[in-house]
């Protein structure tokens, strides 16, 4: 036991409780610590019966799969997205490099740049026809994103760039000269 000739080892001296004073006073029927505890009700209603379904993943047998929002398809049009825009402003800047190079009037080079961004969305568009053809009808799975069509269209993107920069006299003899030291 603690020594008691400390003044911190005294001992505490219980007050008895005074009324009116720490708890405010209570409705009729409470009581402090004690929670009432009813009997468990009984349910109004008797539940549905539950029916069974074939697991088939696309929900109801014989049912077509559930259309899906716009939103969706166009989310799915995004996952990839990074490739096509990366290897578009590769072959944006090489055509620049490309445009300036050769001097004179930009409106035949303006026109070859639309005309290869027309081609590089067409392969886009006919990568993904492919796979739809391919992936979901023939192997019956889903695709989640564009990914492989991105890949295909910035493949494209990024060998138009370096075509541009093989046209371009200066960046030529650059390389060769690196190349040979």
């Amino acid at each position: 036991m603690a020594d008691q000739t400390q003044p911190w080892a005294e001992r505490t001296v219980e007050v008895p409780p005074q009324a009116g004073v720490g708890v405010p006073p209570q409705r009729d029927g409470f009581r402090r610590g004690v929670a009432p505890v009813g009997q468990p009700r009984t349910p109004r209603t008797e539940p549905f019966p539950v029916v069974g379904q074939e697991p088939t993943g696309t929900g109801w047998p014989g049912e077509p799969a559930p259309r899906r929002p716009l939103g969706w398809h166009l989310a799915q049009l995004r996952r990839g997205g990074e490739w096509s825009t990366a290897a578009g402003l590769f072959a944006f800047v090489c055509w620049g490099v490309w445009a300036l190079s050769g001097g004179g009037d930009l409106s035949g080079p303006l026109l070859v740049l639309v005309l290869s961004m027309l081609v590089a969305v067409g392969l886009f568009a006919l990568s993904r026809l492919v796979g739809r053809v391919v992936l979901e009808r023939q192997l019956g799975r889903v695709r989640r994103s564009a990914r492989g069509a991105h890949l295909a269209t910035a493949v494209f993107l990024v060998g138009l760039g370096v075509a541009w920069l093989q046209q371009t006299e200066w960046v030529v003899s650059a390389w060769n000269w690196i190349s040979n030291n």
